[in-house]
């Protein structure tokens, strides 16, 4: 049985259905060895995001007080070349959430910003697959 690669969308309550919408992109085609979980930034663990392959970040505001705790955590945890996508209806957040990841030294993919809070789910699936370095 081959093992599925892992994915993690940590996200804030205003950024819920954007990351669902990541997450549903995993499991489907082209994506079928990939598995995703999406975990509420309040409820983020260290442990949560040592055995993915690839995370995904998103919030609706910046210094969102739900990722507090994982700004403090990217500050001392090596992740480096581990992909990741950030991604928010809003600019700034996306830009907040970029220099957050920074210290990790994760491999940051193009941010994407959500226009009307829903995504094109053929543009979303290619800027998933830019993101974990896969053709959609």
């Amino acid at each position: 049985m081959k093992t599925k690669k892992k994915v993690l969308v940590v996200t804030d309550n205003g950024s819920g259905s954007i990351a669902k919408s990541i997450a549903a992109v995993f499991g489907s085609a082209p994506f079928t060895d990939w598995s995703a979980s999406v975990v509420n930034a309040g409820d983020f663990t260290p442990t949560r995001i040592l055995p993915v392959n690839a995370f995904f970040l998103g919030c609706e505001k910046p210094e969102s007080p739900e990722f507090a705790d994982i700004k403090t955590l990217f500050k001392h945890i090596n992740l480096a070349g581990r992909p990741c996508g950030v991604f928010s209806a809003k600019a700034n957040a996306v830009k907040y959430l970029s220099g957050l990841v920074r210290d990790s030294e994760a491999a940051l993919g193009s941010p994407l910003v959500v226009e009307n809070g829903a995504e094109d789910s053929r543009k979303l699936k290619k800027w998933v697959g830019g993101i974990i370095g896969e053709k959609a």
